[in-house]
């Protein structure tokens, strides 16, 4: 998620809003209406509430006026059209993409296509996925992971991530936005993959060689806001946005009308059945506000778990409310863990501006609660960032494995100034320590591309907009960093990267050459092994650490103690010290997994270690 000044949704609509009260508004969505065409009937729909005439463009028939049906909806059957063939709606003498199109090769402004779903020869029939327990996430930027920037060029490494021990890929959105380059967040047609990463065909040919290699792959969707540029859904569709809710990109998205209900669940769907995708992770859903029951999250959970009822299909979210109930077996099986991500970059990296702050006062025994508890923050701390918020809520109860630890992702990278990797901020003897941690540990660990090999690539927030909207983008990012320590001086602002210009993603873009090389391959060797004692040794536990079983206990200024019970009465333990002095720590008993540095006689500088005992030796 990116911030508040970076991106907005579209204007606030000119036309009413409310076309219903809010309590009032509790159907589901009418099963026999899909948006766009039906690919067994060539019927087309489109709910565009505000229009006076719809009428169905196509380059190789006549236009064909879609009918009034009432609600909102216009139909008509233009089809079933030949896959490749380029069609738009004239929307009042506008002519406008399908907002359910499922090719853009133009970009989001231009013509959709029509596409063929059976037309992909599958390879996977035997593929059901895997168990969540198992899971190992890489979070992926396709257009920067190489420097072709497509799906399949991509291909190429994934035996490379299959060999490091990853077994889910997490890919960044796909979806169309303006321009050549985005990082993701600022799509505006939610079904259409970017034409520059590929056909569809490709997308799926990824996803369908990762499960060869027995890799599953999730996609990270954004329904909580559309992009800034080219979305002419609040011209024809303004109920499709709310005054009622207000988001950081500006009006939110009416979940409680039943045809906008309806649209994000044939998205949820389609992602999941079309191109054979093992679950979704759902960006921002604290910005995700429906006033209808059920909660158009636990429609999609449920919408999703009904379709694939044989498949592992897993579902995780971003939440900055820390919102414990939404990690449940029938809803979402994991939360992306800021708290356990801002607590260590205090203790590795020494941040504590910001949202930091937060976590700068007893940061050993606010990285403990993680660790054993889920949340750091539960509802019984003000913040101090955010003076008088008591945010989230109990999460002790909870597995491990409903949280994903992570020591960077696109956000805490791609937030920063300068877009700059841990490895450039921390020593390597803290990153090898919170990369021993964060894989480790019973939590469900995620990597961002590159972090294997501690890339030296920064990850800039990056877009391509017309000259006014790059203009706003760019003070805005200044803007929103101009309070930071590094620029007292504001003279120094000048040196951020400019987020419009294309050397800023090119920039972005990972080097594999460097895996080879030091110090790069000592750190992928490092990492791979670390993978090879969590599948070896940490995996079979996690089955065995039933709900509330974490404990944790500062055993020093700068060092920490946490155990998890199993419910086989054994003990699994984990010291650490992050400190440049030793550290007084019970000595590890029983199978000791991993050291790092001499743990006989307590904790070495920077050291830690993960242990197998029936019980804790006495200090």
């Amino acid at each position: 998620m990116g911030p508040p000044s970076f991106r907005s949704n579209p204007p606030r609509p000119r036309y009413p809003l409310e076309t219903t009260s809010a309590s009032t508004v509790t159907s589901p969505p009418d099963p026999t209406r899909h948006w766009g065409l039906s690919d067994q009937t060539g019927r087309f729909a489109l709910w565009a509430p505000a229009a006076r005439t719809v009428t169905f463009r196509s380059r190789h028939r006549p236009d064909i006026a879609l009918e009034p049906e009432g609600d909102g909806w216009f139909a008509g059957t233009p089809g079933p059209l030949p896959p490749g063939t380029r069609y738009a709606l004239a929307i009042d003498g506008r002519t406008l993409p399908d907002p359910a199109s499922r090719s853009q090769p133009d970009g989001p402004a231009g013509w959709s296509e029509v596409t063929d779903p059976g037309a992909f020869t599958w390879s996977d029939a035997a593929w059901q996925g895997r168990p969540w327990h198992e899971t190992v996430l890489y979070e992926l930027h396709l257009g920067t992971f190489t420097p072709a920037g497509t799906a399949s060029a991509a291909i190429a490494h994934l035996d490379h991530l299959a060999r490091l021990g990853v077994t889910v890929i997490e890919l960044m959105p796909v979806n169309a936005f303006p321009g050549a380059r985005n990082w993701g967040y600022d799509g505006v047609l939610p079904f259409a993959p970017h034409a520059g990463y590929g056909r569809p065909d490709d997308l799926k040919r990824f996803v369908d060689r990762a499960h060869a290699l027995g890799l599953a792959v999730i996609l990270d969707v954004v329904y909580n806001h559309f992009g800034p540029a080219e979305n002419a859904i609040p011209d024809y569709a303004p109920a499709f946005f709310t005054a009622r809710h207000e988001t950081p990109w500006g009006g939110a998205i009416d979940f409680a009308q039943p045809a906008v209900r309806a649209f994000f669940l044939e998205n949820a769907l389609y992602w999941i059945e079309e191109f054979h995708l093992d679950g979704l992770r759902l960006d921002a859903v604290q910005a995700i506000f429906d006033d209808a029951r059920p909660h158009i999250l636990d429609a999609i959970a449920a919408r999703i778990r009904a379709a694939a009822p044989d498949r592992h299909i897993h579902l995780t979210l971003e939440n900055d409310g820390n919102e414990a109930h939404w990690l449940a077996p029938a809803r979402y099986d994991a939360q992306w863990n800021d708290d356990y991500h801002h607590v260590m970059r205090v203790l590795l990296a020494g941040r504590v501006d910001g949202y930091y702050r937060d976590y700068a006062t007893d940061p050993v025994a606010r990285l403990g609660r993680a660790l054993a508890e889920g949340f750091s923050y539960q509802g019984d701390a003000v913040s101090i960032h955010r003076p008088g918020l008591r945010r989230g809520t109990p999460s002790a109860h909870l597995p491990p494995t409903s949280f994903v630890n992570f020591l960077q992702n696109h956000d805490q990278v791609g937030n920063t100034p300068f877009g700059r990797r841990l490895a450039q901020l921390a020593t390597p003897d803290a990153l090898r320590l919170g990369l021993a941690i964060t894989l480790l540990g019973p939590a469900i660990p995620m990597l961002f591309m590159g972090e294997e090999w501690a890339a030296a690539q920064p990850f800039d927030f990056f877009c391509d907009y017309p000259d006014d909207l790059a203009d706003k983008v760019r003070t805005g990012r200044r803007a929103e960093f101009s309070h930071l320590p590094e620029f007292a001086d504001p003279a120094s602002l000048a040196d951020l990267a400019d987020p419009n210009a294309a050397a800023t993603s090119r920039a972005c873009v990972l080097h594999w050459a460097a895996l080879a090389r030091p110090p790069h391959a000592e750190t992928l060797a490092y990492v791979t092994n670390l993978l090879a004692i969590r599948r070896r040794a940490i995996v079979p536990l996690l089955p065995l650490i039933a709900a509330g079983a974490g404990r944790y206990e500062p055993i020093g200024p700068a060092a920490l103690l946490v155990t998890w019970t199993l419910t086989d009465a054994r003990t699994l333990v984990l010291a650490a010290n992050f400190a440049d002095e030793p550290s007084p720590a019970p000595a590890p008993s029983g199978e000791t997994l991993f050291t790092l540095g001499d743990a006989s006689t307590g904790l070495a500088p920077w050291g830690a270690y993960l242990a197998l005992t029936a019980r804790l030796t006495a200090r």
